[in-house]
């Protein structure tokens, strides 16, 4: 290879080190409860024990799961422990992990319904079906005059709602007009 010029990933290393990442990623599921819940580090130690710069060749994918075990795993929060009882529950399941996967291997931009139709249809009939699971009005239905997408956050979310009560309370005036006054 040319200097400076780089090997991409084929099909069957992209196999191979999915397989290992599954494996490795089952293997923490199966012990996260041996780690602390927190980090008994300082601000800087995870840093200071890595190197300065970055690397000039790329590692071998075995270092980098070595990297993970010995400078990573001990030194972050286990959200996925069942001793951890802060902010809020575990936020990952194997089937969570699986459907990102799918969903960073696709790469979909689900923007708009022509940037992406079967995302925006999917999260249209899913949502549709939450609505009818949870039990809520038929308002909430994206065949009534509701509906709705999925937030990436709690944040997002309740800027939505917030600038959603304000378009109602303005009857639209607010989002044509601007605000004026105070």
């Amino acid at each position: 290879m040319a200097d400076g010029e780089r090997h991409p990933m084929t099909p069957e290393e992209f196999r191979r080190y999915g397989h290992a990442l599954v494996d490795w990623v089952a293997a923490y599921w199966d012990r996260v409860e041996e780690f602390p819940v927190q980090s008994p580090l300082k601000p800087g130690d995870v840093r200071r024990s890595l190197p300065e710069h970055p690397p000039e060749e790329p590692e071998p994918f075995g270092r980098i799961l070595e990297d993970l075990d010995r400078k990573i795993l001990p030194d972050i929060t286990h959200w996925q422990s069942p001793r951890f009882f802060g902010y809020f529950p575990a936020n990952v399941s194997g089937p969570s992990v699986l459907g990102e996967l799918v969903s960073a291997g696709l790469g979909v931009q689900g923007m708009l319904w022509s940037t992406s139709p079967a995302c925006t249809e999917l999260e249209t009939l899913v949502l549709d079906w939450l609505q009818e699971a949870m039990g809520l009005p038929e308002a909430f239905r994206s065949t009534s005059s509701g509906g709705g997408v999925i937030q990436d956050s709690a944040s997002s979310a309740a800027l939505c709602a917030v600038v959603a009560a304000r378009e109602r309370a303005t009857a639209g005036r607010s989002n044509r007009e601007g605000r004026r006054g105070t």
